[in-house]
């Protein structure tokens, strides 16, 4: 696509009032919303298909853990419309990954949004504080575009950090904003499973020794990462599961050591036991990395050096993401050290046919659980999300569990080790505050960012939800449009009237609104399982 000649520049010579980086729902929610405001907005993608991880196998909103009814606008929307695709009179909160990006380009079409696939971004160029234009590369080369209003809503913070607003990325300690769930943390459980290869080196998987932790301290890295295949017991519809391109046994040593002291202690796991499968329509399942196993889908070690790194690099990540699950289940089906029961089972498992077709039926994306984190006008920390749940600038509820995946594997001493830094605690709802996706103004004017929002480590683990991000988004879609009709920074957009449009577009602003029996909770409403 030509994006100089889709629309003609304004007077001042601005190709669109509004872009936003990142097809991801969030990035769609934004795009979407400020169409609807009167907006000429392009939305650019990365990648050749939009939707981020729910057209990527992550085919839930996750109600089953937040408060159902706190979700309205652009999200409820979206899922009205699923309800509509499968025949029903409600909203449909699980999915499949091809319907929900069907229903994501008709109602980007609808709202006459013009989309850019495969569009990935250069260079940020900036006058003083503010963004003027953005250089994209794509099919067609490189281009410049110029927008009154940016909105980065990229898994990654891709666009914040080229335009010079701070962030940060990992995990707080726990002395900077006082949370006693920050930091490196272990739970106390100790796995026992080979730890080191003949030669005395960590086995692949292992990422460090106890000596290199600092509990409760400060460090670069994230949750880990996954592929969340579509998979399928029904032969009609299974495709074989491919072998890795790179398959190395002593990657899955630790695995095979938890399994057979498991076998030893009399329990033979079935493969549900070590990778989440939910059950969907049309004979699918949707494969997750499974918390309560010592070693899942989560490629812990591994994830940390992606949001910095440049695409190049990130692909490369990518396979190395793809060779651990196609690994870890030619491990489960193929190692005769297993019990022929696990391996039957894992046998019985294909890719599912009906999705991901032009990539081999394995999702295109990897689950970027959490990146780049922007430093904002406030940071939202986990005393926001338990105790100060009210805020005057209030643009959203969010009400999900605060649960972040294992970080780091790691070795307690030679043949034991442990999985850290999961956290998974549950509890009341609270409101995202505007000043949580706007930057400090010194930094910048004119962007906004609803997913790698100004949050810490561990208040983010519950924020990290495609529904609320588009909640974000939403929110991010309305201020951009009023920013750019009062010719103001975004900061300076005022919040009673943003919350004014909100409530007006759907958006469920206020705590109040919701059923008072969907508060309750253990200890102050919070409580670690």
């Amino acid at each position: 696509m030509n994006l100089s000649s889709e629309k003609k520049k304004d007077a001042e010579g601005f190709d669109y009032d509004v872009v936003v980086y990142g097809g991801t729902p969030a990035g769609i929610a934004a795009a979407v919303v400020a169409a609807e405001h009167g907006m000429r907005v392009l939305l650019l993608e990365p990648t050749s298909h939009i939707g981020g991880m729910n057209t990527n196998g992550l085919n839930t909103a996750e109600t089953e853990h937040m408060v159902e009814s706190s979700l309205g606008g652009f999200a409820l929307r979206f899922y009205q419309r699923l309800g509509e695709a499968y025949g029903l009179a409600g909203p449909e909160f699980h999915f499949e990954s091809s319907v929900a990006e069907k229903v994501f380009e008709e109602m980007l079409e609808v709202a006459a949004v013009r989309v850019s696939k495969k569009s990935r971004l250069l260079s940020v160029v900036t006058h003083g504080s503010k963004i003027h234009a953005v250089c994209i590369v794509g099919p067609e080369g490189e281009r410049h575009i110029k927008s009154h209003v940016f909105i980065d809503a990229s898994y990654e913070g891709d666009l914040l950090a080229q335009s010079g607003v701070s962030w940060t990325i990992g995990r707080e300690s726990i002395q900077e904003f006082g949370e006693d769930a920050a930091g490196a943390r272990f739970d106390g459980a100790e796995h026992e499973a080979p730890t080191r290869d003949r030669a005395g080196r960590l086995l692949p998987g292992i990422s460090c020794t106890l000596e290199d932790v600092c509990v409760g301290g400060a460090d670069s890295e994230v949750m880990c990462y996954n592929l969340r295949p579509t998979l399928t017991r029904d032969p009609a519809w299974r495709v074989p599961m491919p072998a890795p391109s790179s398959y190395d046994p002593l990657g899955f040593e630790i695995a095979a050591g938890w399994i057979f002291a498991m076998v030893r202690s009399g329990w033979t796991p079935a493969v549900g036991d070590l990778v989440d499968l939910y059950e969907r329509r049309n004979q699918k399942l949707e494969a997750n990395n499974c918390q309560a196993a010592v070693f899942s889908l989560g490629a812990l070690g591994i994830q940390s050096a992606w949001s910095t790194a440049n695409f190049s690099d990130r692909e490369a990540i990518f396979q190395r993401h793809v060779d651990h699950t196609l690994g870890y289940f030619y491990f489960l089906t193929h190692d005769e050290r297993l019990p022929e029961s696990l391996r039957a089972e894992a046998r019985a498992l294909g890719l599912h046919s009906g999705e991901f077709i032009d990539s081999e039926h394995l999702p295109r994306q990897l689950y970027v659980r959490e990146g780049r984190r922007m430093r904002g006008r406030t940071v939202v920390t986990q005393h926001d999300v338990i105790l100060d749940r009210t805020k005057d600038d209030s643009i959203g509820v969010c009400s999900h569990f605060i649960d972040c995946h294992h970080v780091r594997r790691v070795e307690l001493r030679p043949g034991c080790f442990a999985n850290e830094g999961r956290i998974w605690r549950r509890g009341q709802a609270y409101q995202i505050p505007y000043r949580a996706i706007t930057p400090k103004e010194a930094e910048c004017e004119n962007l906004l960012v609803p997913v790698a929002a100004s949050f810490s480590h561990v208040a983010y683990a519950s924020f990290r939800l495609e529904s609320i991000w588009m909640v974000a988004g939403h929110a991010a879609g309305v201020a951009a449009a009023m920013a750019m009709r009062r010719g103001c920074g975004v900061a300076d957009v005022p919040t009673n009237e943003l919350q004014a449009a909100l409530r007006a577009d759907g958006q469920v602003v206020d705590l109040s609104v919701l059923p008072s029996q969907e508060f309750q909770g253990g200890d102050g409403g919070w409580i670690e399982t």
